[in-house]
C-alpha cells in the first residue's frame, strides 16, 4: 500500500468530461486497495449525448451523479463544480485522502491545495494526462495499466512484456539516485525502500507500466545495469538488494 490503510477515509471525485467510463469499476477496485471509499461522485452535464452511457455503471457501482450544466460556451462549469466540492469536504475534515479521476491539468491546483493541507491525493488519468497534474500528486495511477497490465493471483503480470524494450531504462537514473542514498557499507541497497523513493521522485511511477509486478522485476529487467544478490531476513522472508556493475569494477 501506498501510505494508506484500509482505515483511511477516501473521497473519489470523478471529472466524467475526462474520465474513462470503461474503467470505472477497475478504478475502484484500486483506490479501494488503499483506502476505505467513503465518497464517489462523478460530475457532468448528464443531459448530453455524450455521457448517455454513464447512466447504469453510476447506479451499478452506487456513485452519485452530479448535476452541472454548461452554463456559457467554453467555460468548464463541471471542474469548477468539483473543484468547490472538493474544497468542502477538506474543510469538513473527514477525508484523510482524495482520488481525482481525470485527465485535465485544471485539476493540478487542486491537487497541490489538498497536499498542503496534508491529505494524501491520487491521480487516476491516462497517460496523455500533462506531467504538471501528475506531479501535483502524491501517486498518479494510469488507466492504462488498470487493464493491461493488472496482476494475478501468482504475483505475475497478466500480459507478460519482455524485458527488452520494456522502457525501464528511464528510471536508470533515478535508481542510481537511490543507491547513492542507500546503499550499505558492502555497496548494496535494498530494493525495499527504493520503490518508496521512486514514487517520490516520480509520482506517476508504477511496475505495471513496465511490465512489472514489482520493483525486484525491475531491477531484474536491468542485468547489463545492475546486478542482484538475496540475503537472508526474518524467518522465511528473503532481503533483495542490488548494485549498480560499475560499483564492482
Amino acid at each position: 500500500m501506498k501510505d494508506l490503510d484500509v482505515h483511511k477515509k477516501v473521497a473519489v471525485l470523478i471529472d466524467a468530461d475526462n474520465a474513462q467510463l470503461s474503467k470505472l469499476s477497475a478504478i475502484l477496485d484500486e483506490i479501494s486497495a488503499h483506502g476505505h471509499v467513503l465518497i464517489k461522485r462523478a460530475y457532468g452535464d448528464w443531459s448530453i449525448d455524450a455521457l448517455k452511457n454513464w447512466k447504469t455503471p453510476l447506479n451499478e457501482l452506487a456513485i452519485q451523479p452530479i448535476q452541472q450544466f454548461a452554463y456559457t460556451t467554453g467555460k468548464n462549469a463541471t471542474d469548477a463544480s468539483m473543484i468547490i466540492d472538493a474544497m468542502d469536504l477538506l474543510y469538513s475534515e473527514k477525508i484523510d485522502a482524495f482520488a481525482l479521476v481525470s485527465s485535465d491539468s485544471d485539476f493540478t491546483k487542486l491537487a497541490s491545495r489538498l497536499r498542503e493541507s496534508e491529505k494524501f491525493v491520487f491521480g487516476v488519468g491516462e497517460k496523455k494526462t500533462p506531467v504538471s497534474f501528475r506531479n501535483a500528486c502524491d501517486d498518479f495511477i494510469f488507466t492504462e495499466n488498470l487493464e493491461a497490465g493488472q496482476v494475478s493471483k501468482s504475483g505475475k503480470p497478466k500480459q507478460e512484456q519482455s524485458s527488452a524494450g520494456n522502457g525501464a531504462e528511464e528510471l536508470i537514473p533515478a535508481m542510481l539516485k537511490a543507491w547513492e542514498l542507500y546503499q550499505n557499507d558492502d555497496g548494496w541497497v535494498n530494493v525495499s525502500p527504493v520503490g518508496n523513493f521512486l514514487k517520490r521522485a516520480k509520482p506517476d511511477f508504477d511496475p505495471r507500466t513496465y511490465g512489472a509486478a514489482k520493483v525486484t522485476d525491475i531491477v531484474s529487467s536491468l542485468p547489463t545495469v545492475f546486478e542482484m544478490t538475496r540475503q537472508k531476513g526474518k524467518g522465511t522472508t528473503q532481503i533483495i538488494l542490488y548494485r549498480p556493475i560499475f560499483a564492482t569494477t
